[in-house]
């Protein structure tokens, strides 16, 4: 802004000398009173905008005074690092665990009470006092973690009259696929003794399927080719 005013002041210093040169070509229409006004109002704005130029070269050499004394930027950064103990190794390594921990808090990689503790462990590291880390650590990531709303690891289920392994996993509330009901029967096997023959008021333990059981029973599933229908003699 300082620059700008300079570079206006000197603007207008040249367009008084224009004036001044297109009000000399008119002299001979000026009496002499006149003439002395003119040149009196003329010294008088060429005295402030001389005095106004002073105020500015002292002022940009002020400014150029206090950029001299400032820091780099990489001596701001390493000062940082030092208030906080840290090289900018311990700064790079403390990056990437955060990454890591917001992708395994955004992928809800369980158990999730492992997750709120790699976070308490960070939020105690004096690193994450830093500006770039601070409102992710202390702030952001917790939030997601309140928002995450774990499922339990099983769940009970009654069975009524009519049930069977392959009904209950089908259910939606279940696996949605019955092809998984081998996981009911080694979750159960304590009541189940045969897998056909299952009985009402029966308490059964509904476990959750990992990922990679439930890609494996959707291949399952997928692959799954019903036999041709018997054809019955003529």
């Amino acid at each position: 802004m300082k620059v700008y005013k300079y570079l206006f002041a000197f603007a207008l210093v040249l367009l008084l000398s224009v004036s001044a040169y297109a009000q000399q070509t008119r002299t001979e229409d000026l009496t002499k009173e006149e003439w002395q006004k003119e040149i009196n109002r003329l010294t008088e704005n060429k005295v402030a905008l001389t005095s106004e130029l002073n105020t500015l070269k002292t002022e940009i050499a002020g400014l150029k005074a206090t950029r001299d004394k400032l820091q780099t930027y990489d001596d701001c950064i390493n000062e940082l690092y030092a208030m906080v103990g840290a090289t900018k190794a311990d700064i790079d390594n403390f990056r990437n665990q955060l990454n890591a921990l917001e992708r395994k808090i955004d992928n809800r990689e369980v158990p999730k009470a492992d997750r709120q503790a790699e976070l308490d462990a960070m939020k105690k590291n004096k690193i994450s006092a830093l500006p770039a880390f601070f409102d992710k650590v202390h702030n952001q990531l917790q939030r997601k973690l309140d928002a995450w709303q774990e499922t339990p690891k099983e769940i009970n289920y009654t069975v009524v009259r009519g049930d069977h392994l392959w009904g209950i996993a089908k259910k939606k509330e279940h696996y949605d696929n019955p092809f998984a009901w081998p996981m009911i029967y080694r979750a159960n096997r304590d009541q189940i003794k045969n897998p056909d023959l299952i009985y009402p008021k029966q308490i059964f333990k509904i476990p959750n399927l990992t990922e990679e059981e439930k890609s494996k029973y959707d291949k399952i599933r997928r692959n799954y080719k019903p036999a041709p229908p018997a054809q019955t003699a003529k």
